[in-house]
């Protein structure tokens, strides 16, 4: 039953900032682990950063010191605070439940001059 939504993406030059959100139905950010995905094409889908159930907090190396992951489980909103973006950083980002879903459409970041 559970409906997610990303946004906040855009156009970002290198060195940027850019802070996406996501919300979600159903207490998703209170019952589940969740986590920010990143897709580019030609590469593999990767897990940037995530709250375990448990409270603990995972970031890919690539994007570790950059990227701020939080959540706020009474209003039903995660973000993914991102510094010092680079262009490697371009990808739609994801939001959602690791393992169970439910997942979002994405919202695209491009990092370029």
């Amino acid at each position: 039953q559970a409906q997610v939504q990303e946004s906040g993406g855009g156009l970002v030059q290198p060195g940027g900032s850019l802070r996406l959100s996501c919300t979600a139905s159903g207490n998703l950010f209170r019952d589940y682990s969740v986590s920010w995905d990143r897709q580019t094409p030609g590469k593999q889908r990767e897990r940037v950063a995530m709250i375990e159930r448990s409270g603990s907090i995972f970031y890919a190396n690539s994007v570790k010191g950059r990227f701020t992951i939080s959540k706020d489980n009474a209003r039903n909103i995660m973000y993914l605070d991102m510094h010092d973006l680079r262009p490697d950083d371009t990808a739609v980002y994801y939001c959602g439940a690791p393992g169970t879903g439910p997942w979002g459409q994405g919202t695209q970041v491009t990092v370029s001059y």
